[in-house]
């Protein structure tokens, strides 16, 4: 990477995602390290130019209170401490993220003499070189969903290596109504992408049989997920390599030394350990925001760089407890009419992420001048920049009461229409 880089150190802080989005505001690449990075190991990234600690509620790992090191301290790397007592220039941590930016805007480019030289048009020039390094004249298959990460990565990637990649879309069954057809289309048709389509509805739903753990449920699809991939790859020869679409909140969220889990992603916490391919993930140092723009610098088209996000795991994680099929074909029918409604309304493209979900429990109800005992549906609209944060979108009651209309005319089985109005934090995105 050719772009000066300034480092967070993660000493216990629940705001590392904001001083790093904030450093990359200001032109300069960041990345979060954990506390106990080493001097060596900070040299040896590239174009470290200073080091921002940053202390908070989490600073006892082990029963020992954490701090910045005595060899760190001694490195000769400008330092710059928030809500930290051990050295450094000290700070409390401010609340808004454009005062944060603020505070340091000197530090960064006056201390730590950083160039703002971190864009999309570098990004994309770095990874196609990595990428062309990594693979040489081999083989790549891409884990392709369709969703945005895997696009940009698709996108990317026959930028560097063009017909070494091969997108495989397997349809796992948890997909949203007309979703494969979709993929197909827009791949295989429209970027002519060496495209292999594979439905294993049955084989992932028959795994998930009776699995109520959401964590559980996510281990066992993206284990799957890579047992797929492996017996395609047989069939093609030659494949190497896996590409995925993970992104940096991926990470981040699936656990550091001093932040606790908030959820593993399929793609970082349910890999098998005895994964046959080597890893190709351009796009695991970019949040949700930058990889939009990495796909427009791109020339994927707004459709589908502002394509609906969607998780790997899919309405598997929406079907919430033990996936049944019929519950699963309520959450897939009533997420056709929320995106619909949403469309005629004029909010595609406005509201950063909605779905409905199903629990898994019943109420009593009247249906057709009778006792009915059926599933409930929950609404979910959210609006969010990184996927760090997100805040409800405030619905127009006109639209609430036609979307429940038609989901309790048109989904069997559902006899309830609720509207969640929990912000992240403290509830996440999704529910499971």
């Amino acid at each position: 990477m050719k772009q000066d880089m300034l480092v967070v150190l993660d000493l216990g802080s629940n705001r590392n995602t904001d001083v790093a989005r904030a450093i990359r505001a200001l032109g300069v690449y960041s990345e979060i390290c954990n506390y106990d990075v080493t001097v060596e190991e900070l040299r040896n990234m590239p174009n470290v130019k200073g080091v921002v600690a940053n202390g908070g509620p989490n600073d006892v790992v082990e029963g020992k209170k954490i701090g910045l090191s005595s060899e760190l301290k001694d490195s000769g790397l400008p330092i710059y401490t928030f809500d930290y007592a051990g050295g450094g220039v000290v700070n409390t941590m401010p609340e808004a993220d454009e005062e944060i930016q603020r505070a340091l805007k000197s530090f960064v480019f006056d201390t730590c003499k950083a160039r703002p030289n971190w864009n999309m048009e570098n990004f994309i020039a770095d990874q196609v070189e990595l990428v062309r390094r990594q693979v040489g004249n081999r083989k790549v298959l891409l884990a392709l969903s369709g969703g945005v990460d895997s696009s940009v990565v698709a996108a990317l990637l026959l930028k560097a290596i063009g017909s070494q990649l091969t997108c495989v879309h397997v349809n796992h069954g948890l997909l949203r109504k007309g979703e494969p057809e979709q993929v197909v289309q827009v791949f295989q048709d429209e970027l002519k992408a060496n495209l292999v389509y594979v439905d294993a509805a049955d084989r992932f739903l028959d795994k998930l049989a009776g699995v109520a753990d959401p964590e559980k449920k996510r281990k066992i699809i993206g284990a799957e997920f890579i047992r797929v991939f492996e017996e395609e790859a047989r069939k093609l020869e030659g494949i190497d390599f896996l590409a995925q679409g993970t992104i940096y909140p991926d990470i981040v969220e699936s656990g550091t030394k001093t932040a606790k889990m908030v959820k593993s992603h399929h793609n970082v916490g349910g890999l098998p350990e005895d994964l046959k391919f080597e890893l190709v993930e351009p796009l695991k140092m970019l949040f949700k925001d930058e990889v939009r723009a990495c796909g427009l610098a791109l020339g994927l088209p707004d459709s589908m760089v502002y394509r609906q996000p969607f998780p790997g795991p899919g309405l598997g994680v929406r079907c919430l407890g033990a996936i049944t099929r019929d519950r699963l074909e309520a959450v897939r029918e009533s997420d056709a009419i929320l995106r619909d409604e949403f469309a005629r309304a004029g909010l595609q493209g406005k509201v950063w992420q909605y779905f409905t979900i199903i629990p898994d429990f019943k109420s009593v109800g009247v249906r057709d001048n009778a006792r009915c005992f059926d599933w409930p549906v929950i609404i979910r609209a959210v609006n969010t920049v990184d996927a760090m944060r997100a805040t409800v979108e405030q619905l127009e009651w006109p639209l609430l009461l036609k979307i429940t209309d038609r989901i309790l005319r048109e989904v069997p089985h559902v006899n309830r229409v609720c509207y969640d109005l929990s912000p992240k934090p403290t509830a996440t995105i999704e529910w499971e």
